[in-house]
């Protein structure tokens, strides 16, 4: 690529300039990026004012030097020095349309790079508890999470995509607890539905589901659900001691029973949530249960190993972990004093088990949310002798959805939110995919439905699809006209793209590579769509100002080979965030 290029004869031109003992024999690196305005040519670098200081030399008097020992390169056609001391490159019109040639030769793997070196990365995204259907909160984690597996697959990781059951611990209790209720409410029984319970249709119907099967097999009277029990908290109690003990009772009446009802909401959410994914577009390697997880001896296993390090005290009953010790806020409790286990205990346990199975990365996909969660996880790493470096937390924002320029109210916990399933049915796949992922995840997304469904060139995502519609009309109008595309003459007469906007999305062609790179190690899935909407700006530029199928032979082929890379570009972005492809729009 073009860019390597410049950044090689630039390190000729250092070199040479170490050897004449005019610069240091180490130099801080540099930078040589695309411009923005193409007056200031194709590249510019900023090396003579990162390296004038250990020149001893004025910026732009150390950027005249580097230009005078710059090895010759056809690809240059001409240098300039601007400003304070940058040097800005012009390419020669060969080396801007030698990049047709790279991406249609390379096709599905023009932008992929062995850089990753095949290391082993594990993407842990979503891993929503099990308490109810998938809302639009969980579908950004979702599409988050699989372009950036896409993305670090592309430039040679080998990547594990993993979803973390949390199918143990308290939710899960009240879920299954709030199931019960529900069917005792099909059977006949009256009562007050603890206002700290699960309350979304969904539990109803999974209630109706146990009672088709079972019949009134798990009915227990509600005089005895209820019997003794703590006030609720309208009736000025606390609501979560109140349905700790609704739990507890529905346990211990429903004695080996109660496992049943808990299986049987958890299946049929998981069920739910497996193939709400699916019909996304997104698929994991392993479902992790931490259920299943916890049942071995392998969280007692770290305890002891944390305590024969020193890193463990007990205080009040309970068992602490000095996490203090490595940067954390406060110490963490382990065990409680009633001699539970924590979350996060289990949680590290968890972690480690990532690095146990040969992970040289872990990424965490979390919430907003959890930005307290990340020193604690990295203290465990560093006290269990795992490089904290190895642990990656990328913090997603919440997403608001708006319809008709007014907020969408949602609560979980009431049962009052949009599905994920629900917005993909209103917008659409690629809707949803694209809009989830072009914001930086540490920034709130505002999901404006009426703007995901339009077909203006406002919806960005309509606007990149219909670049590649555009150029698949112009393939048909070829063939309407019995001509076919002659790649060999095309390429014979690259030179004679010499239109603005032809140069235009030549010069954006020549970064994708290196943007693909940038959005993969910097886990920014939305470098990917700014580039496609720029990409598809030029384009429709270009098609709007001149005519591809002109009686020009060589002409013709020449752009109908740009339109094919322009094409191809666009299919390898869209494979990366898991959208279509539209022929017709």
């Amino acid at each position: 690529m073009t860019k390597q290029h410049i950044e090689q004869l630039l390190q000729q031109a250092v070199i040479t300039l170490q050897e004449s003992g005019e610069l240091p024999e180490t130099t801080p690196l540099f930078q040589v990026d695309a411009t923005k305005d193409k007056a200031h040519g194709d590249f510019a670098s900023n090396i003579a004012l990162v390296l004038a200081k250990a020149a001893g030399k004025k910026p732009r008097e150390l950027a005249t030097r580097l230009t005078e020992v710059l090895p010759p390169s056809s690809a240059i056609q001409k240098i300039e020095l601007a400003g304070p001391g940058f040097i800005n490159f012009f390419l020669s019109s060969t080396a801007l349309t030698d990049i047709i040639k790279t991406v249609l030769n390379e096709k599905a793997h023009f932008g992929r790079s062995p850089m990753g070196d095949n290391k082993r990365v594990l993407v842990e995204f979503l891993s929503s508890n099990p308490t109810g259907p998938l809302h639009v909160g969980h579908g950004r984690h979702a599409a988050f999470g699989a372009v950036i597996s896409n993305l670090l697959s592309a430039v040679g990781f080998n990547v594990y995509r993993e979803y973390y059951v949390n199918d143990a611990g308290r939710q899960m209790d009240i879920l299954a607890t709030s199931i019960w209720l529900r069917y005792l409410g099909l059977c006949g029984e009256t009562f007050t539905f603890p206002s700290n319970g699960y309350r979304g249709e969904y539990i109803i119907d999974i209630a109706k589901a146990i009672y088709d099967m079972h019949g009134t097999h798990f009915v227990e009277k509600a005089a005895r659900v209820f019997e003794g029990l703590p006030y609720d908290e309208p009736e000025g109690g606390d609501k979560e001691v109140y349905i700790d003990a609704v739990v507890k009772r529905a346990k211990t009446l429903l004695g080996d029973k109660y496992p049943a009802i808990f299986t049987l909401g958890l299946n049929n959410i998981m069920a739910d949530i497996r193939e709400d994914l699916t019909e996304f577009g997104v698929h994991y390697d392993n479902w992790f249960s931490e259920r299943e997880f916890v049942k071995g001896d392998v969280v007692d296993r770290l305890l002891k190993t944390m305590e024969s390090a020193g890193h463990v005290y007990e205080h009040d009953g309970a068992l602490w972990f000095r996490s203090t010790e490595f940067q954390d806020e406060k110490d963490r409790v382990l065990v409680r004093s009633n001699g539970d286990k924590t979350y996060f205990a289990n949680d590290v346990a968890y972690h480690l088990s990532k690095f146990e199975r040969r992970f040289d990365i872990a990424i965490d996909i979390f919430g907003a949310d959890h930005h307290g969660y990340v020193p604690r996880m990295k203290a465990a790493m560093q006290a269990s002798h795992i490089d904290p470096e190895r642990l990656v937390h990328v913090l997603v924002q919440f997403v608001t959805l708006y319809r008709n320029g007014k907020q969408v109210q949602m609560s979980t916990r009431g049962g009052s939110f949009v599905t994920l399933r629900e917005l993909r049915e209103e917008v659409g796949n690629d809707a949803a995919r694209y809009f989830y992922v072009m914001r930086k995840a540490d920034q709130h997304m505002d999901f404006d439905l009426d703007l995901a469904k339009s077909q203006s060139n406002e919806n960005p995502v309509y606007y990149v699809q219909y670049a590649h519609a555009r150029i698949c009309s112009v393939l048909r109008q070829l063939a309407g006209r019995e001509l076919q595309f002659d790649e060999a003459l095309g390429f014979a007469h690259l030179d004679r793209l010499v239109e603005p906007q032809e140069r235009d999305l030549l010069n954006t062609m020549s970064r994708y590579p290196d943007m693909i790179v940038n959005a993969a190690l910097q886990y920014e899935p939305h470098q990917l769509t700014n580039y496609l909407r720029e990409f598809a700006h030029y384009f429709h530029s270009y098609y709007n100002a001149h005519q591809i199928l002109v009686d020009d032979n060589e002409l013709r082929n020449a752009r109908l080979a740009l339109m094919m890379a322009v094409k191809q570009i666009l299919l390898n972005g869209f494979e990366l965030l898991g959208i279509s492809a539209k022929e017709t729009m």
